[in-house]
């Protein structure tokens, strides 16, 4: 029976549509899960839509909605998104579906009955945007330090969740397990914000309707992220087996809520926490954070129909380091495009198809040349800086591989070796028999390069897949697994010469 291997997106807030954050994401845990999926892993990807709360109801009010329905196309564009952009979760859940309700309020019936639930009043600072609360400490001259805009004062009545009872064996928890929130200076953020002190947490509300309401109380609904939280689990009825998480892979300004709110949550209610929690940076404009509410904002959609879409999910796989903050920049991304996807490995694949046509009608067959081939064992490179959630580092091992096979192909020139034997034009008849071993060195060169490709398709598949799938078109090749790396190609059947990456102007 293969390992399972659970991963999930953080579920995306509906009061607004997708950005270029939004995508990035995705794209990250899409390329995860392909990764332990060619491993032989039995995967489950999960992504969604968190679709409660007070900050979703004012959306729509804004527009003049009812919420199901302003919900309903908001959550409709995230699906979109991940169609377009070739994400391979395996489920979409919704916080708005039935089984997620049921689930939410039998979890907080369970921690309830428990006696870790009690009723109280709770005055803070609130912001909306948020969907918490604030101290005084926290506080920007008075604003949010996430969406710098003045929070309000609210008291109301609440049930609170005795999250201060779970300080001990968090800190514990977070001090023992060095790997559980990558990178490691995020871990050190929060050990340092524990030591502060956890306040038992406010987990319902009275002041808006748009919520699921409490088993034990209708006046109130749950709390946004007690409700969000609790979809990793909601989403695995029938596939129980699944959990714990083997990844969540969420953004720096949500870390609190997954690795402190969430294990305690766990806790109270007897399960076992994530395996680990990968935490990405921000992806700015021109210094400035991509943002909704500032309205710094890329289009995802917009960016698809201006370049090819593995073009894009390269771009933000290489060019930003797993982790931290990285750059977005359209001349950036053109660079990336037309120099390494459509030079080192758009014309790579072009010139060895073209050749093979040339010269041997479309099929040839000869001796593998190990010089080359032996450079292609960065398996153990490369996995290693996946585990390690190093995308961008393993992308650039694998990346130059494909170097060495430009360097490979223009060191052996086979297109002299072709010329020497009389045939320049494209669909002139052939014969060898005067030069049998210069056709077999052409062969052999050519049929090595074609087993490079092999290889690099093998690597690439969780980068880029569908320009991967254009390559196995023109080779032949099937869809195959790190498994497959062992075995050599000595003979190929390709088919007509396609543009792989066009390039950008």
């Amino acid at each position: 029976m293969s390992k399972k291997f659970y991963i999930t997106t953080a579920i995306d807030y509906t009061n607004s549509s997708p950005h270029l954050g939004h995508l990035y994401e995705k794209i990250c845990a899409d390329c995860i899960a392909r990764w332990h999926r060619l491993l032989g892993e039995d995967v489950f990807f999960l992504t969604g839509t968190d679709e409660h709360g007070q900050k979703v109801e004012n959306a729509a009010l804004k527009l003049g909605k009812k919420t199901k329905q302003f919900v309903d196309s908001i959550v409709e564009e995230f699906k979109k998104l991940c169609k377009v952009y070739n994400i391979s979760n395996d489920y979409f859940i919704r916080t708005t579906d039935p089984q997620h309700e049921e689930f939410c309020k039998e979890i907080f019936k369970k921690v309830y009955d428990k006696g870790e639930i009690y009723k109280g009043e709770y005055s803070g600072y609130y912001c909306t945007g948020c969907e918490r609360f604030y101290t005084d400490k926290e506080l920007i001259n008075g604003e949010c330090p996430v969406h710098k805009r003045k929070v309000e004062w609210v008291n109301e009545e609440s049930y609170f969740f005795k999250m201060s009872k779970y300080q001990d064996r968090i800190l514990k928890f977070l001090e023992e397990n060095k790997d559980f929130i990558i990178p490691e200076f995020r871990r050190k953020e929060i050990i340092n914000r524990v030591k502060q002190g956890l306040k038992d947490l406010s987990i319902s509300r009275t002041s808006f309707k748009w919520g699921i309401p409490l088993p034990i109380d209708d006046k109130h609904v749950i709390y946004v992220w007690f409700d969000a939280l609790l979809n990793y689990l909601s989403a695995l009825k029938g596939r129980e087996k699944n959990w714990p998480a083997d990844i969540h892979v969420i953004g720096k300004d949500i870390l609190w809520f997954h690795a402190v709110i969430w294990p305690s949550i766990l806790m109270a209610a007897g399960y076992e926490l994530p395996k680990k929690i990968f935490v990405h940076g921000f992806i700015n404009v021109k210094g400035e954070k991509l943002s909704k509410t500032a309205g710094i904002i890329v289009d995802p959609f917009i960016l698809a129909e201006k370049y090819p879409v593995d073009a894009i999910r390269y771009f933000l796989l290489r060019e930003i380091p797993s982790g931290e903050d990285g750059n977005f920049s359209e001349d950036d991304l053109k660079s990336r495009l037309n120099n390494e996807l459509a030079n080192d490995l758009g014309n790579l694949v072009r010139r060895i198809v073209a050749m093979i046509n040339k010269y041997f009608d479309g099929v040839v067959e000869g001796e593998i040349d190990e010089d080359l081939i032996k450079k292609s064992d960065i398996f153990d490179k490369v996995n290693k800086e996946m585990l390690n959630l190093h995308l961008n580092k393993a992308l650039e091992i694998i990346w130059g591989f494909v170097k060495e096979c430009n360097v490979y192909i223009n060191d052996k020139a086979p297109w002299k070796i072709g010329k020497s034997l009389g045939f320049s034009k494209f669909n002139e008849k052939r014969s060898f028999s005067s030069k049998e071993k210069d056709k077999e060195k052409l062969a052999s060169i050519l049929v090595t390069a074609a087993e490079a490709l092999r290889r690099i398709c093998i690597y690439l598949e969780p980068f880029i897949p569908s320009s991967v799938e254009k390559i196995r078109k023109q080779f032949g090749f099937k869809k195959e697994m790190f498994a497959d790396l062992d075995k050599v190609v000595k003979s190929v059947k390709v088919g007509k010469a396609e543009i792989l990456f066009k390039k950008a102007e």
